[in-house]
């Protein structure tokens, strides 16, 4: 099958000024992702997807005062209502505000010890996350609002110096999820010197693999992939071997 992919999701709409909440399960998802982030890439829409209740609300809040007007679309998975990851302090909801990006709340306090710099959006951060406590020098920074593509991106690059690879996870296949239309951007806002690289399924006609087994086995792949680093100038001590 060739062309653009097709799915369908159910949408509510949301009475805070042209909000569309996408629930959407994991059969549909990457292409329901792929489908608005490329009609957001040619408007004026908006696209976030939340990892925490407080980002959650904060955002509806920012929908409902913003002037002028422009349509959200909130990128939902089902499963982040019953994670206990996935919660906030009351503190984050009554004095917080929304975030674009959100940086690793303990990579940022020793900076200088990150080489890589993993990117992803969604709940695969939490997956991540569930490996355990992973190493010193990869740090996992959340994208929270995809389009328009949040300016701080680069800001917060520049925030540690000794990157040597910025990463973008996805559990999507290549050709599906944001991979598409973040490349450009990312690559934009971290320099032409630093490696780009993508760690996520690769291309594939359908989103899904079918067996939950062979589903358990690629996500796990992916974890590991994302979280083992070995330093350029390792790598290049072992070649030079």
């Amino acid at each position: 099958m060739t062309g653009e992919p097709v799915a369908v999701a159910v949408a509510v709409t949301v009475a805070v000024g042209g909000t569309v909440a996408v629930g959407v399960g994991v059969f549909v998802t990457a292409v329901v992702a792929v489908a608005v982030l490329v009609g957001a890439g040619k408007t004026t829409t908006s696209l976030a997807n939340c990892t925490t209740p407080a980002q959650y609300f904060h955002v509806l809040r920012r929908q409902a005062a913003r002037r002028p007007r422009r349509p959200l679309v909130l990128m939902q998975p089902k499963s982040l209502l019953r994670l206990p990851a996935a919660t906030s302090a009351l503190e984050a909801l009554a004095t917080g505000r929304f975030q674009p990006v959100i940086d690793d709340p303990v990579a940022s306090q020793q900076r200088d010890q990150v080489q890589r710099l993993v990117f992803c959006t969604g709940k695969i951060y939490y997956e991540l996350l569930a490996a355990g406590e992973h190493p010193t020098n990869v740090a996992l920074i959340r994208v929270e609002e995809l389009a328009p593509w949040p300016r701080e991106i680069g800001d917060l690059v520049d925030l540690y110096p000794n990157v040597e690879e910025v990463v973008w996870a996805q559990e999507e296949p290549k050709n599906m999820g944001a991979w598409t239309y973040v490349q450009p951007r990312l690559r934009a806002s971290i320099g032409t010197v630093t490696t780009l690289r993508y760690i996520g399924r690769q291309e594939r006609s359908s989103p899904a693999e079918g067996y939950k087994s062979s589903h358990d086995l690629e996500q796990a792949r992916i974890v590991r992939d994302v979280l083992t680093y070995a330093p350029v100038s390792k790598k290049r001590a072992g070649a030079a071997r």
